[in-house]
């Protein structure tokens, strides 16, 4: 049996980061390799990071400097701390950070990890750096160990499409994650079923074009997001079904009647538009317009009323104009969220709209406009989470809270509640009437003298709609 040495994994940035960190994990396990809360006498380090945010790179260097002094105080113990630096920062960097940071042992993209064993033994061996961010041949998916740990809780992540084909001017993903690559329907039905057994009763898809999944079916033929869906959610124990992130042009009718079909898929649904003006998101090359973006709200709502969204939206988008601006306003408003992420622009270099000279938005204006999104995107969010006291929602319960014998979960809407219950709940989805609304959560109290067979709508999402 191998020695059992400590494995410390910070993740940044998206879900699909938190999964392969995971993954990471299930692979070094077999050389020994067990995880650690902290980086503290960690025989292994590695910084799984994420290119989208502003200074992403400037913050992994920061983090590994102060790596730096835990490695050397290893080494002063007799000991040997591997560093490595994964994900979307280390294939846009690649022997950047081997040329500022020489004491990293190894550099490695996203679609690499499952070549971790012989990496790390080249690292332990000290034939200097490893450097691994090429695009193999083969799909890292069909080379992970078929048992994966036992996850953490009764949620689980679950990579079912990964890369993306749609370059958006402002983007770094189909650089760093490459083209789009859809998991076999065999494999992915095979992951979700171990990860039933092993106590998850709800599963999030991922992908960064989740809904372009188009994977190949024991039948041989190609299959949607939306077959997909409905088959996962036969398997006996899967309660919940999530799916991450989508894009709108992506949307197609078969996922949208899921959505009025199946009870398991949560009526929540992140779907980025990112500005509401045509002329912005031609720049961006999105190639959808804001009303082509209106119309699947429209039929998504149709077929699921108490649909819920959420967006991304950047300003200050290189060119973008007061009216431009006022566009985005005018699409927050019609359209209604739940919740929302909003960003300043931020030039990611490489990417066709860091090129685009000249037409930079100054960063007073940008921060205007922020502060201005950010303000109506909140009040539609308070107003959402309000338009829930009274109603009767089923909550997952996957954590246990701050205060003694309080539970915290998740709402089909994706809404944080928390509420006094036994321990026991903990894992179960569990009817409970809402009591009380703030910002970012809601108090809630279990119902016990009732049956519900489905959330109710808040009724502030029809107030939203009605406003348009």
């Amino acid at each position: 049996m191998a020695t059992k040495k400590k494995l410390f994994i910070k993740t940044y940035g998206c879900q699909m980061n938190v999964y392969d960190s995971g993954r990471m994990a299930d692979v070094l396990a077999p050389l020994g390799y067990e995880p650690a809360e902290a980086p503290d006498g960690a025989d292994m380090v590695i910084l799984n990071t994420c290119h989208i945010r502003e200074k992403a790179a400037e913050k992994v260097y920061s983090d590994l400097g102060r790596l730096r002094l835990l490695q050397k105080d290893k080494a002063s113990q007799g000991g040997r701390m591997v560093l490595a630096v994964a994900g979307c920062v280390a294939q846009a960097e690649g022997a950047e950070i081997m040329m500022r940071a020489p004491f990293v042992d190894m550099v490695f993209g996203p679609q690499t990890y499952h070549q971790l064993p012989e990496m790390v033994t080249r690292a332990v061996r000290g034939a200097g750096g490893v450097i691994n961010i090429d695009f193999p041949a083969e799909s890292k998916f069909d080379l992970l160990p078929e048992e994966a740990g036992r996850p953490g809780g009764p949620s689980a992540f679950l990579s079912v499409q990964e890369g993306c084909d749609k370059f958006c001017t402002f983007c770094v993903v189909p650089y760093t994650r490459g083209a789009e690559y859809s998991r076999p329907v065999s494999q992915v039905l095979a992951e979700a079923r171990r990860l039933v057994d092993q106590g998850v009763v709800e599963l999030t898809l991922l992908g960064q074009n989740v809904n372009a999944y188009h994977g190949e079916g024991a039948d041989g033929r190609v299959w949607g997001l939306g077959r997909l869906v409905r088959e996962l959610a036969a398997i006996d124990g899967l309660e919940r079904i999530r799916y991450t992130t989508s894009h709108p042009r992506d949307m197609d009718d078969d996922l949208i009647a899921a959505h009025g079909d199946l009870p398991q898929l949560m009526p929540f649904v992140h779907l980025p538009v990112q500005s509401g003006s045509d002329r912005i998101l031609a720049a961006m090359n999105r190639k959808h317009s804001a009303d082509d973006y209106r119309r699947v709200v429209e039929r998504m709502r149709a077929a699921r009323p108490d649909l819920a969204l959420s967006s991304d939206f950047i300003v200050g988008f290189p060119g973008e104009t007061d009216q431009d601006f006022a566009e985005t306003l005018r699409l927050v408003t019609d359209i209604g969220y739940a919740q929302a992420y909003s960003f300043k622009y931020s030039a990611r270099p490489g990417t066709p709209a860091a090129g685009m000279e000249g037409r930079q938005v100054p960063e007073t204006v940008k921060d205007e406009r922020l502060q201005a999104v950010q303000q109506l995107l909140n009040a539609q969010q308070v107003g959402f989470n309000a338009a829930t006291v009274g109603t009767v929602q089923t909550v997952l319960f996957d954590r246990i809270g701050k205060k003694p014998g309080q539970l915290l979960g998740r709402s089909p809407f994706m809404q944080a509640v928390h509420a006094l219950a036994p321990e026991r709940l903990l894992g179960r989805v569990v009817p409970v009437r809402i009591t009380e609304a703030h910002a970012n959560s809601l108090a809630a109290e279990v119902v016990t003298s009732e049956s519900v067979h489905a959330p109710a709508a808040p009724a502030g999402l029809a107030a939203m709609e009605a406003q348009v």
